[in-house]
């Protein structure tokens, strides 16, 4: 009978571990690698960055037995997924606006950015925003430097991209004036051309990027939020930043 009342527990002791484990959360976490030293694709293939070491430090203090998978897509698909239920979670060095403020919440801020004007290397005439003026721009679509140009730069061509990588490479080849990018992208992108680009002004917007939720996560918000003020406090957001941007 002792041997039956062991054999007993030891079955409800892994009833319960396993329970336990089944209970364990899983955020699925949408990002836009195309978007260095923020999000990209390094050489072992895996989605890396600024955003998913911040991701994964915050989730580690949320909810420290959930479990992080990042799901890469296409930037303007990034909100409507998280709309749908596709995703739980969206860091992509996304600016929190007051129109996507409609549709999704946002965590507090965790990094501010302005716009960077990339150019020819040899290219001193396009310093401002002014400048780009009857010029052919590129940007990536639904970046804060589509939404900026579309706005306020006068008889610009706008092309559309899906990845900065290729907007830079037309640029690099003559087929575009200049293309607006946020500045650190943009530092990213210089270095990558060999020295055949250069930033040739930057826009002070002071955009803020912070950590998109579906409507209504009031609590995870507020748990969200209780985190990135300690990563800010104890500089952890500081050295993931430093570390992905000495890197560049």
């Amino acid at each position: 009978m002792k041997q039956l009342f062991k054999a007993l527990a030891l079955v409800l002791v892994l009833v319960f571990a396993m329970s336990g484990a089944a209970m364990a959360a899983t955020y699925t976490v949408g990002t836009n690698p195309e978007f260095p030293p923020f999000e990209y694709v390094g050489d072992d293939g895996e989605v890396t960055g600024i955003d998913v070491d911040i991701i994964n430090a915050l989730m580690a203090i949320v909810d420290p037995e959930a479990e992080v998978v990042i799901e890469s897509m296409a930037f303007d698909a990034l909100l409507p997924s998280l709309a749908t239920g596709q995703i739980d979670i969206v860091i992509a060095g996304m600016s929190a606006t007051e129109e996507r403020r409609q549709s999704v919440d946002f965590t507090e801020a965790y990094f501010v950015a302005n716009q960077a004007i990339l150019v020819k290397a040899d290219d001193d005439t396009v310093t401002t925003a002014e400048d780009l003026a009857g010029k052919t721009v590129g940007v990536v679509l639904g970046y804060t430097g589509d939404l900026y140009v579309t706005d306020n730069v006068a008889d610009a061509q706008i092309e559309r991209y899906d990845k900065g990588v290729d907007a830079v490479q037309d640029l690099v080849a003559g087929r575009l004036d200049a293309v607006v990018i946020d500045n650190a992208p943009a530092e990213s992108f210089v270095n990558s051309t060999g020295g055949a680009a250069k930033i040739g002004g930057i826009i002070e917007t002071g955009e803020v990027y912070a950590i998109a939720l579906p409507k209504g996560s009031d609590e995870l918000c507020a748990k969200m939020n209780e985190g990135l003020k300690q990563l800010t406090e104890d500089g952890t957001i500081d050295a993931i930043v430093t570390k992905f941007i000495a890197a560049e």
